[in-house]
Parts: structure tokens; C-alpha cells; sequence
């Protein structure tokens, strides 16, 4: 079969932060995609684009680029489309489509750490779809570098996996991608390669281990819808791979939906992308990675194909969600209040770009699942609340701070696992969870596991004072772990899972031992009853914020909830008190991020999100409609 020598298509895989975006970073410099003037400008990570994924530091959307590369023998420039895809399993969706448009993956291992659980998630997918690999062990230059190990550890890890001879023959590049250094010879530990300045063996690598895309010359027209972008003036644009064929600005083709539907559509823009941007084209042909305008509810997964002969390309299939949240409007006593008191010409303003109406909610839903084929959307007993089912905890906090920053108010409800009966029998998702402590907080990590009916797996000790274990937990037992796990690791443990299939019920677990402090009223926090009610447990509130009835202001020392007045004042009288001139101190309230929130939730509490606030609260805010569900649920 023919074959495109001047293209070569590669996805960038790893586990979190273990260096690819850097790695891109760097290959765009070194490749010549920005003049020299800017590049010395240019920020670090220009692939996240994102703002949350600036914030967390972590990839969240697969994006492609492209740079060409000038061979150094003088031979035609070659263009290298790169897929840089999510590390953490929880965006899955993300790297299933990612490989969908490659023929082949680098595979980035950190030269410390080893394999990590999202190494295994993103090298499965990888060696089922028959894609050869190219292992770079990034961060030579780390002082606890230990890189014999870890090539070892990785070629266990293929076998681990049923991978075949063919697959298991992967060339090794040896990299700093911090520094845009790479080597085919394996540097000392702790060092950055030697022979080398600059990624140009990693480059040559790729040319040779990448193989081109082949083609059928007599072939009808196929290409893939992938991903999907906006743009304000052409609207929906369709990043596609040209399997087949070629795509002409202006030509009509065939549209075939997911349900095998077909109508013929005009293409009226053609864009290819050139390092960071898109510019406009006129073809693409077979391998080429390509956007397209002009069709306004085109879907992941459909297929553009020849008028003439109309043949479609399977569909992407993903995972099944393991978790599910209720999503609903804000149902709070302060719903559509600007900032925290909801006074002032500053908060009216900010009430008119509220979205506080279950009809705006459900069309930010509906626009989600456009481009994220991981997630589902379940109607409820309710008309204002929805069931979203992902991945994992993080995204769906992540899916919820962008509604946030987009003006929405919610009230979403605590992490459920999403369950299936098997021969009759329940069964819910387990995850493989790695943990990485120091050896004197190995015994209170096993304690913690014991609780959430984790069992280990394997152990190792790598000789460093640090202890690897692995766990197989049910993804329930994780809800609320992470911030258990770091307050008995003094913040040093290092915690990673991925989905690992489904076991029978592992029955009830008790993950949260401290009840909650409830406001029993409502108005604004005062100092004066904070300080009589900080020895009781942690308070979430600062003075002078506004609390209601039923809204959560603390955690509790007890197992029982309890509620308090917390607005309490302090009464001047015209007499002196003998303690008049002394002081007491405010401990400083804990604040709690969205995912810390969802974490802390009891199956009768949610969280209220705002642009402005995070707060949590009792589903029941009455305290007697309260008191009354529980003697009807103990006489039950």
C-alpha cells in the first residue's frame, strides 16, 4: 500500500506531571514553530491553555499540534502532528479519542517514580489498539533518579499487560525535557545526557519507529470526527483524521451521524494546524489531522465520507462512568446574592449574570456532552436536579468550577459509586490505588485502608526510606480519603488510582468518624461565638460571614452532628468585668476547596456552589424536619 512519508502522527501519554507538556514545550521551540524573538518570551506549558489547567498543573483536554522538522541530511521537511493527551484516568475519555487519531505513542515514564496507576491506564489503551511505543524516561537530571530500574520496571509492566514481541521491542530515549535535552545512550543518575543539546535524537526516533500513514489509492473519502472546538466566527469546527481520500475546501461530502443517519454537507472552511494555531488550507489528505467548519451539530465519533459511496468508520467507544453527583439548581436561602452578604450596588450588579434557573442548567449539561464523550446525563425524581455520571471525583469537581466561573449557582450532592448487577448479584467499581510513603507512616496508611476495606496487593521498598504499596479498594471507600490520607501523612504521601473493573458489594463503610457543626439559625458570624465554639471541632466560617439555618460551619470532635449558634453576640453591660482586658485568639478558620467540600459530604448533606462561595449544608435545612426523619428512620 502506498504510504505519506512527509507526516508522521504521535500521541505523548504519561501518568500526572510526569513531563509531557514540557516535552511538547520543548519540541516546539527546538523545531522552529515560533520566531527566535518570541520564543524566549513564550510562557511555560503553552498547551495548557486552560485556566484551570494552569491552576492544577495538569492536562484536561487532549490538544494537538504540529511542528515540522528539518531533517539534518537535508531530505524533505516532514510534519510531526502531536497529540498531548491527560495523565489522569479520570479524563479517559480525553485519551481514548487522543489514540484514535495516532500511529503511535510515546510513552514518558518519570525516572524516579517508575510506572504510576495512569501509566498502566494510558499503555493499556495504547497496546490494545496495536499501537507500537516509544519509552522516553524523562527527568534524568533528578537527584533520587534510579533509571535501570525503572526501564525494568516498565518492561514488567508490558508483560503485565499481555503485550506481544512486537510491541515489547520499543525503542528507550533518554531525556530532560526541562532542559530540551535527549540521548539514545543512558546517562549516570542524576544527570542530564552528555551527548547530547538538544532533542534531535528523540526526533530521529520518532521518524523511524512512527510508522507513516498507508492509504488505498482507489479508497472513497473517510474521515473521523475526533474532537470538537468553537470559534466565534466559523461556530462548531470538527477536528477530524483523513483516513481515506481527500478533503477539499468547498466540497460537499457525506455527513453519517451515531444512529447511521446520512445528509450531505458543504465544507466551508478547511483548517490545518501549524504550532499553535490554525491556518486556513485547501486539502487534506490520508493522515492528515485537519478542523473543519461548516457543520453546525456534527458529534464525536460520526464520520464524513464520499457522496458517491458513503461508508461509515466505527464509532469511539469509552469507558463506562464509575461515579455519579446529583447536579441541581441552588435551593439555599441566599440564592442569587452577590459575595457573601449579598449588600450593595457591587452584589446587584453581579445578580443579573446569575444562572440560577434549572432551564439554563440543563443547557450547560446538554452543551458538556457535546464534547465529552466520557459523560452521561440522567434525569431525576426532581426537575430542577440532574444525575452526572464521569470518570471520577475530579471530573466532575472540574466540570462544576467551570459552571462556577460561568455565573451558575448549584447544589450538588455527594459522590455516589455507579453500580451494575452481575448474575443478580450487585456489584460496584474498585480501583487500584498506588500509595508512596515514608516507612514511618506506613503502618497509619494501612490502618486507613483497613477502615475503607482496601487490600494490599504488593508491596516494595525501594531502599530510600520510602515504602510503594499497592491497594485493590472499592471506589467508595476513596470518596473523602485524600484528605484523611495526607493530614496521617503530615502532607508527605503521594496517592494515585485508577479503575480496575467491578467486585461484589464489599458492604457498608464508615469513612467519616466527626459529625457536623450545623448553624441553628440564621445571620452573621461574630468572633465572640467562634471563640466559644472552637474547642468543640473546626470551623469553616470566618466573622462576619453571612450563615443560615442548616448551613455547616464546622466539623464536629464527636461522631454526632450538633447544632450551634454561631452568630451569637456578646452582650455590653455598664458594668466591668473582672476578665474585661483579656484577649482570646480566633483560631483561623479551615478553608475548603470544592474538592475537599464534595469529600467531606454525608449522604445527608450537599454542597452550595457559588462564583463567590463554597459552602455546605444539610439537604434538610429545618432542624425539627430533621430530627423528625431520624426517629422515623431509627423506628425503620
Amino acid at each position: 500500500m502506498p504510504t505519506r512519508h512527509d507526516i508522521r502522527n504521535v500521541a505523548i501519554v504519561a501518568h500526572v506531571d510526569h513531563g509531557k507538556t514540557t516535552l511538547v514545550d520543548a519540541m516546539l521551540k527546538q523545531a522552529g514553530a515560533f520566531a527566535a524573538h518570541a520564543a524566549e518570551s513564550l510562557d511555560d506549558r503553552m498547551m495548557d491553555s486552560n485556566d484551570l489547567e494552569r491552576e492544577k498543573g495538569i492536562t484536561i483536554l487532549a490538544k494537538n499540534t504540529a511542528v515540522k522538522y528539518h531533517p539534518k541530511d537535508g531530505g524533505d521537511v516532514i510534519t510531526i502532528n502531536i497529540i498531548d493527551t491527560p495523565g489522569h484516568a479520570d479524563f479517559g475519555g480525553e485519551v481514548e479519542r487522543g489514540l484514535s487519531m495516532v500511529d503511535a505513542v510515546v510513552l514518558l515514564v518519570d525516572a524516579s517514580e517508575g510506572p504510576l496507576p495512569q501509566t498502566r491506564f494510558v499503555l493499556r489503551k495504547a497496546l490494545q489498539q496495536r499501537l507500537p511505543v516509544i519509552l522516553c524516561i524523562n527527568k534524568t537530571d533528578r537527584p533520587d533518579s534510579r533509571i535501570d530500574e525503572v526501564v525494568n520496571e516498565t518492561y514488567d509492566l508490558f508483560l503485565d499487560l499481555d503485550a506481544d514481541e512486537d510491541q515489547i521491542e520499543f525503542p528507550i530515549v533518554y531525556a530532560c525535557a526541562r532542559d530540551g535535552v535527549a540521548s539514545l545512550t543512558k546517562p549516570e543518575n542524576g544527570t542530564v545526557p552528555a551527548d547530547s543539546d538538544s532533542l534531535e535524537p528523540f526526533f530521529t526516533t520518532i521518524l523511524s519507529s512512527v510508522p507513516a500513514p498507508e492509504y488505498d489509492e482507489s479508497a472513497p473519502l473517510q474521515a473521523h470526527v475526533t474532537n470538537l472546538d468553537a470559534d466565534n466566527f466559523l461556530g462548531r469546527i470538527a477536528l477530524l483524521r483523513v483516513e481515506q481520500g481527500e478533503l477539499r475546501k468547498g466540497q460537499t461530502v457525506t455527513w453519517i451521524k451515531r444512529d447511521g443517519t446520512m445528509s450531505n454537507v458543504r465544507i466551508t472552511e478547511l483548517l490545518m494546524t501549524e504550532a499553535l494555531t490554525r491556518k486556513p488550507a485547501e486539502m487534506a489528505g490520508p493522515g492528515d489531522i485537519c478542523a473543519v467548519a461548516g457543520i453546525p451539530d456534527i458529534m464525536i465519533g460520526e464520520t464524513l465520507a464520499d457522496p458517491e459511496n458513503p461508508i461509515a468508520l466505527p464509532l469511539i467507544t469509552v469507558d463506562q462512568p464509575a461515579i455519579s453527583m446529583t447536579i441541581g439548581t441552588n435551593t439555599s436561602p441566599l440564592v442569587g446574592r452577590g459575595g457573601g452578604t449579598g449588600k450593595g450596588a457591587d452584589a446587584k450588579s453581579h445578580v443579573k449574570d446569575r444562572k440560577v434557573t434549572a432551564r439554563q442548567v440543563k443547557d450547560r449539561l446538554d452543551r458538556e456532552l457535546i464534547g465529552n464523550v466520557s459523560l452521561r446525563v440522567l434525569d431525576t425524581e426532581r426537575p430542577d436536579a440532574w444525575e452526572v455520571q464521569g470518570r471520577g471525583e475530579l471530573a466532575l469537581a472540574i466540570l462544576v468550577e467551570q459552571m462556577r466561573r460561568e455565573g451558575f449557582e448549584l447544589t450538588i450532592g455527594k459522590p455516589q459509586v455507579v453500580t451494575k448487577l452481575v448474575d443478580g448479584k450487585v456489584h460496584e467499581p474498585v480501583e487500584r490505588l498506588t500509595v508512596d510513603v515514608p516507612e514511618e507512616h506506613m503502618g497509619a496508611v494501612t490502618q486507613l485502608m483497613g477502615v475503607r476495606k482496601g487490600r494490599m496487593d504488593n508491596m516494595s521498598n525501594h531502599g530510600s526510606g520510602w515504602v510503594r504499596m499497592e491497594f485493590v479498594v472499592p471506589s467508595r471507600g476513596l470518596i473523602g480519603f485524600r484528605t484523611e490520607f495526607l493530614t496521617n501523612t503530615r502532607g508527605t504521601g503521594i496517592a494515585h488510582s485508577i479503575h480496575e473493573g467491578h467486585e461484589p458489594w464489599f458492604g457498608t463503610l464508615t469513612t467519616r468518624n466527626n459529625g457536623s457543626l450545623v448553624a441553628d439559625r440564621a445571620g452573621s458570624v461574630t468572633p465572640f461565638a467562634m471563640i466559644n465554639l472552637q474547642e468543640r471541632g473546626v470551623l469553616f466560617t470566618e466573622p462576619g460571614t453571612e450563615v443560615y439555618e442548616g448551613m455547616i460551619v464546622g466539623e464536629n470532635s464527636r461522631a454526632d452532628d450538633m447544632d450551634v449558634n454561631i452568630t451569637k453576640e456578646k452582650k455590653l453591660t455598664n458594668m466591668r468585668a473582672a476578665s474585661a482586658d483579656n484577649t482570646e485568639n480566633v483560631v483561623p478558620a479551615r478553608k475548603l476547596s470544592l474538592e475537599q467540600s464534595l469529600e467531606f459530604c454525608r449522604d445527608d448533606e450537599c454542597v452550595e456552589v457559588t462564583p463567590e462561595a463554597v459552602r455546605i449544608r444539610k439537604v434538610v435545612l429545618d432542624a425539627k424536619e430533621r430530627g423528625r426523619t431520624a426517629s422515623r428512620a431509627k423506628r425503620n
